[in-house]
């Protein structure tokens, strides 16, 4: 008969070797899993190495192509704008780079920098629209009006447009007598800082896009500046928005003036000009503007190019022969 102690031996047989299967097994499975760690930690290791040397690539000849584009952008941009005057614009959260440099190319085209203005946080904030339409109304000189539906910001954009910009070559670098009150009455309200001197009205605007609005009114924002680069535009020889590429992004001024198909028919814009290539497409655009026409550059989706065709030199080369002809 069988007893207890049979079954005893009999259950603990089976669970040792029950447990000796299971080590046995787990060693050949860590030994496997071990292996195959080791081979994909390798194999992402030299998959790192090779990005980072791809990079390191990829970033020397950027240097290198913006090094070359540097040293000959005054060659490449000579006397385009010669005898223009420029106002810069800045939207709130401009970097002194980006604004330095399209300065620096706009000097290098022949054109006079006559001062900036920089739009405060308070004039493009929604909140404060009915601020900037007391302002605009007070600021406005005599004689001017506004057409029904004209938004707070587009009165605005048209009382700095007279203060700051002319159609007219014969007078620029020279100061409105009737906007002598536009900028103080702007600075003082909170809604600009100026520099250097706008009121001696420059021939072309650029406006230059800053930091990307977020929240709920951040479309808002873009758009006051986009309406205040329309009526620049209106007041001159021809505006420009320029701005790096996240402005040509989700979110950014420069896909809302593109998005705005009735500005962006007449004012043009580029996303690069965080590159020296992208500040000489600047000085392009501004010549394209005073042959009437606009366009949309850079690298972003809705870009029609990388840069304005230029109009071919007229070919002086030949030589008569000798008929005369």
């Amino acid at each position: 008969m069988i007893d207890f102690r049979y079954h005893l031996v009999s259950i603990v047989a089976i669970f040792l070797a029950l447990t000796v299967g299971i080590f046995l097994g787990s060693t050949v499975l860590t030994d496997e899993l071990k292996q195959t760690t080791e081979e994909v930690n390798s194999l992402l290791k030299q998959n790192s190495q090779e990005l980072r040397e791809e990079r390191d690539q990829l970033r020397r000849r950027e240097s290198g192509n913006n090094e070359f584009v540097t040293s000959a952008m005054s060659k490449l941009v000579r006397d385009e704008l010669s005898g223009e005057w420029v106002v810069l614009v800045e939207a709130p959260g401009v970097t002194a780079a980006v604004r330095d440099g399209v300065q620096q190319a706009l000097e290098q085209a022949g054109a006079t920098v006559s001062g900036r203005v920089a739009l405060s946080e308070r004039y493009v904030d929604p909140k404060e629209v009915g601020f900037v339409e007391q302002s605009a109304s007070a600021a406005k000189p005599a004689g001017m009006t506004f057409t029904d539906g004209t938004t707070p910001h587009g009165m605005a954009g048209a009382v700095l447009s007279a203060a700051l910009v002319t159609p007219d070559r014969a007078q620029a670098g020279k100061t409105n007598p009737v906007t002598a009150g536009v900028l103080d009455t702007f600075e003082k309200g909170g809604l600009i800082a100026v520099s250097g001197d706008p009121a001696k009205r420059a021939t072309l605007a650029v406006v230059i896009g800053g930091e990307i609005f977020e929240g709920e009114g951040a479309e808002a924002k873009n758009m006051a500046v986009v309406t205040t680069a329309g009526a620049l535009d209106d007041g001159s020889q021809g505006a420009v928005v320029v701005g790096t590429p996240p402005a040509a992004g989700p979110g950014g001024v420069i896909t809302t003036l593109r998005d705005t198909s009735e500005i962006a028919q007449r004012v043009s814009s580029v996303d690069t000009a965080d590159l020296p290539a992208g500040r000489i497409v600047v000085v392009y655009a501004l010549r394209e503007q005073l042959s009437g026409t606009a366009g949309q550059y850079g690298l972003g989706d809705d870009a029609s190019a990388f840069e304005p065709v230029k109009e071919p030199e007229p070919d002086t080369s030949s030589t008569p022969t000798s008929s005369g002809s």
